[in-house]
């Protein structure tokens, strides 16, 4: 009786997995860049500058995220 032993997965292989986990990283990181780039920029601005915007303090952490989700 023959045996046939397949080594190969069905999913992708390991240097494929490690290139999408890099991929994953790089793209969080870029999302993390422009969150803190947005945060930060908005956090010097004046209060009285905000408002000129139409943006109270409170909505920064919001509209950094928006900033973020469109990377």
């Amino acid at each position: 009786m023959a045996h046939i032993t397949d080594i190969h997965g069905h999913g992708p292989s390991l240097s494929e997995r490690v290139a999408m986990l890099r991929d994953g990283l790089a793209h969080r990181a870029a999302k993390r860049k422009a969150y803190r780039k947005t945060y930060d920029e908005l956090s010097r601005v004046s209060d009285r500058d905000l408002a000129d915007m139409g943006i109270h303090r409170s909505m920064i952490p919001g509209i950094a995220q928006q900033a973020a989700d469109e990377v």
